[in-house]
């Protein structure tokens, strides 16, 4: 591909219709969550190690429209560009592998006083690089905290799927605080929801959600098929189902008190990482099933639609 200078970039996000804000060279940020999942593949490596590690990289800062979540990362913003440019005639043409879905996940009543809403999508067969899982991990955070509302309106989790049992449908129930442990990502010690929260209030990053369900007479829960927590939304996964560069078959969950929002959200994720599947832009769809009132919905959406709009000269 052509290598653009600065001001030729600054030109092409003009003409596109983005504002090039920024170029910076700077160390790269890893995360909380990313920086767990690198120690667990390099036993005993240090948080000093791991900055020691990260190569200073130029970064360019680009002001998007608010309702374009698919700029917000390297594999949305470089795709609308050769659209943009007519290197590719159109964008992917997504497709639900299989058409019919061989994975559900069951709702119960309870969930519909808190978080009554989950959308979930599986991509298979993938290959991330250290690049690649930490844009996932850094898309992830930006919508939670704009179209997700700082998880008030959607939660995102995503699971190694051959990491738990998936031989029956999963279910997305409510406990009471003390009914359930799990060890949360990153931690070592099984807790239950309480313990939990109390952790939490002294985390920089996580106590902002605590208000979202800490006084809630039960708490939401995402369980696989053995009742094995994955997650506690809009909190924390757990430690068993955490995803790493390493994770070839990867479901994606999202929680939310907006099913319209919730359905954006993971559709994002999925047009933006189901490129590095075995079968380029293959998504396979879940089965969501409503069981207090019998409701089935397919999930995600690939369908297109049609736009019409005025040539003007």
């Amino acid at each position: 591909g052509r290598t653009y200078t600065e001001e030729e970039f600054d030109e092409l996000c003009f003409e596109f219709g983005v504002e090039l804000d920024d170029v910076v060279t700077e160390m790269q940020a890893v995360g909380g969550r990313a920086r767990s999942v690198m120690k667990d593949d390099h036993s005993k490596v240090s948080n000093q190690q791991i900055d020691a590690d990260m190569e200073p990289q130029v970064t360019y800062k680009i002001d998007v429209p608010a309702n374009r979540y698919d700029l917000l990362c390297f594999e949305g913003i470089s795709q609308a560009l050769r659209v943009f440019l007519g290197l590719d005639s159109r964008g992917p043409d997504y497709q639900l592998v299989p058409s019919s879905p061989t994975k559900s996940i069951v709702v119960k009543a309870g969930t519909q006083t808190i978080r009554p809403f989950i959308v979930a999508a599986v991509l298979n067969d993938l290959e991330l690089s250290s690049e690649s899982y930490l844009r996932l991990i850094e898309l992830q955070d930006k919508l939670h905290q704009n179209i997700c509302r700082r998880r008030s309106l959607v939660a995102i989790g995503t699971h190694d799927l051959d990491a738990f049992d998936s031989s029956g449908p999963l279910s997305y129930e409510t406990r009471a605080p003390t009914d359930f442990q799990f060890v949360p990502l990153a931690q070592t010690d099984s807790m239950n929801g309480s313990q939990l929260m109390e952790l939490y209030e002294g985390d920089m990053q996580l106590k902002k959600y605590l208000p979202l369900i800490r006084d809630a007479p039960e708490y939401p829960l995402v369980l696989d098929a053995r009742g094995e927590v994955l997650s506690m939304p809009p909190i924390i996964n757990g430690d068993m189902s955490k995803v790493s560069p390493q994770t070839r078959n990867m479901l994606i969950e999202c929680t939310a008190t907006d099913l319209h929002k919730a359905k954006i959200v993971l559709g994002t994720l999925c047009a933006m990482f189901a490129r590095y599947c075995k079968t380029p832009f293959s998504i396979e769809p879940v089965r969501i099933v409503y069981e207090h009132s019998g409701e089935e919905h397919v999930t995600p959406d690939v369908s297109g639609w049609t736009v019409e709009a005025d040539e003007r000269s």
